[in-house]
């Protein structure tokens, strides 16, 4: 079901990817973005989406709307990765970028295997896309934490990643309270956590932005 909440929050997911397009293409150059955070978002995508293959998107207009946000999704997260290991590749700042991903895979295909909805292959791999997904950004802000400085146009990109899972919380406890039967206890825990990653980054944006300064974290 599409509420505001759900509406809202794709919203800012794709105005996310648009600012972060913007500041590679404005500034020439990937400085400050991590590859792995967005790797990692490539695989979330296309291990969720893979009901691309099998689902007439003219069915009905959610299947419609649902099918142009999947597309923009895997498309963009290609494009970004183009971008950095092409066109910027010599900006990418890869001394910074060490986060070892290979254990956020591994936990996320742990949990699937353990926790899922069905055991078949299409809903296991669902599970670690979701799984995978609520840790996805902690390469990318293990590289801020490691830089300190982050520039306004990179924070503002990070803030709406953030924004667009806090809508999606709101969405569903409105879907809780107005759909019969709405139990997902996998989106929920997931989400939860990746909004949680946020916090402290939240905490020093707000503080910043307030007060007009540069981001800085610790």
């Amino acid at each position: 079901m599409v509420n505001a909440f759900r509406i809202a929050g794709d919203l800012l997911h794709v105005a996310s990817i648009f600012i972060l397009l913007l500041k590679m293409k404005t500034s020439k150059n990937v400085v400050g973005i991590s590859l792995r955070t967005q790797e990692l978002y490539l695989i979330v995508f296309g291990c969720r989406y893979l009901d691309l293959f099998f689902t007439n998107p003219f069915s009905s207009g959610l299947h419609f709307y649902n099918t142009i946000m999947k597309i923009l999704f895997i498309s963009s997260s290609s494009y970004i990765i183009f971008l950095m290991r092409k066109k910027y590749k010599a900006t990418y700042s890869v001394a910074h970028d060490t986060f070892r991903i290979q254990f956020l895979l591994g936990a996320a295909f742990v949990c699937a295997i353990l926790f899922h909805y069905k055991l078949t292959f299409f809903e296991i791999t669902w599970a670690f896309s979701i799984y995978l997904e609520s840790v996805a950004i902690m390469p990318q802000l293990f590289l801020l934490q490691k830089t300190g400085e982050v520039e306004n146009i990179t924070s503002h990109y990070i803030a709406c990643l953030g924004g667009y899972r806090a809508l999606y919380i709101l969405n569903w406890i409105y879907r809780y309270f107005t759909e019969p039967y709405y139990r997902h206890w996998i989106e929920w825990i997931a989400g939860t956590i990746q909004t949680a990653l946020y916090a402290d980054f939240f905490w020093y944006y707000f503080q910043n932005k307030t007060k007009g300064k540069k981001l800085k974290l610790p």
